[in-house]
């Protein structure tokens, strides 16, 4: 309790004058230590951290294997991974996600506004779920990974040869914009089911 109180305390006991004061008077601040609620980090980058995540990931492996690519091929040679199924065969591809709008010069421009817009929409908004995080970052991960072909090179570097079905020679990019749609709709699917268990109940 401290010299102080219990003189205090003393003299309140001989009548001295009526006054009494506690052990919390003279120490309030483990009380206050012990009420005081942890600060939540609402940082842009915290906030939405499985997007930043989710975005820098996407671009680093999508550069990572055009990289590889052009190191490795000449350009429009294959490697068969399962012959008549699968290769890798490199191309360039001057237009939109397997191959549609070929020579576009607008694409470069529409890459760079959605990944913009992407980034500003994590950064200013407020915080996502979980599927969304993800699904906007493999979206805007696609987005710049491309983009920045376009705008250093005017072309795409794709390699992903599907030929079961005759598929367009694709990238990475292009897978993550798609799963970042899955990802997207099972974020939305989710929000329906929790409505609906709230209007239940």
């Amino acid at each position: 309790m401290g010299l102080i109180g219990f003189c205090v305390q003393l003299l309140s006991s001989r009548g001295g004058f009526n006054l009494h004061i506690s052990w919390l008077d003279y120490y309030p601040l483990p009380i206050t230590i012990r009420n005081r609620q942890p600060k939540i980090d609402q940082s842009p980058m915290s906030k939405n951290r499985l997007f930043w995540i989710a975005a820098s990931l996407g671009l680093f492996l999508d550069h990572l294997t055009k990289f590889w690519i052009v190191q490795t091929f000449r350009l429009y040679e294959t490697w068969p991974l399962w012959l008549g199924v699968f290769h890798f065969t490199y191309v360039r591809n001057t237009g939109a996600a397997f191959s549609l709008f070929p020579g576009a010069g607008w694409l470069r421009w529409l890459s760079l506004l959605v990944s913009i817009a992407l980034m500003a929409y994590a950064w200013f908004g407020s915080r996502l779920p979980r599927w969304e995080q993800v699904g906007w970052g493999l979206i805007l991960a696609g987005a710049l990974g491309n983009g920045i072909d376009r705008f250093i090179a005017g072309s795409v570097v794709d390699f992903l040869d599907l030929r079961l079905i005759n598929f367009p020679v694709f990238n990475l990019a292009d897978v993550f914009i798609n799963i970042g749609i899955v990802c997207l709709l099972i974020a939305s699917l989710r929000q329906v089911e929790a409505k609906g268990e709230s209007d239940r109940k």
